[in-house]
């Protein structure tokens, strides 16, 4: 009983001022800020988990779109990688046909190539995007709402 009062007493304390203020901890589940209506159509929140760091020498970015919002067509000067976290996606790279990811898809676009990635008509998604933030993404093309609704239609009569 005495052993278990002075665990209490003196190394409680001592673990929790442990548990103290030093790290930076960001949260995956918080929903992140609203983005502006810029480069793309709909609503997105994008959760900056980890940015700019240089050390880790990449981004971490958890972005959530709901249903019927697109990106425009967009490249970066680094391998991007999306995992899909909920929801349904489509992505396309210029050139290549469109197609679904759904949770659990994980993809890698090349440097350089021009793409554009977003929610289905009917599911939001949320996913994660890893990429190097030494140079800011170019915006290349508006994706317009009747392409995005070709492929839509396209995707969902396979």
């Amino acid at each position: 009983m005495r052993n278990s009062i002075f665990t209490l007493c003196i190394l409680t304390p001592l673990y929790l001022s442990a548990q103290g203020s030093e790290y930076r901890i960001a949260s995956y589940l918080t929903t992140g800020t609203k983005a502006p209506n810029t480069h793309y159509i709909g609503e997105a929140w994008l959760n900056a988990i980890i940015h700019d760091d240089a050390d880790l020498g990449y981004n971490i970015t958890k972005a959530t779109f709901k249903a019927n919002s697109t990106l425009d067509w967009h490249k970066h000067s680094s391998v991007q990688v999306l995992i899909i976290v909920d929801g349904e996606a489509y992505y396309q790279e210029k050139g290549k046909e469109p197609v679904i990811l759904k949770e659990g898809d994980i993809i890698k676009c090349a440097k350089d190539v021009e793409h554009w990635h977003s929610s289905t008509k009917d599911k939001d998604v949320t996913y994660l995007a890893f990429y190097s933030g030494e140079q800011p993404t170019v915006w290349t093309a508006v994706l317009t709402q009747e392409y995005y609704d070709r492929v839509a239609a396209k995707l969902k009569s396979k």
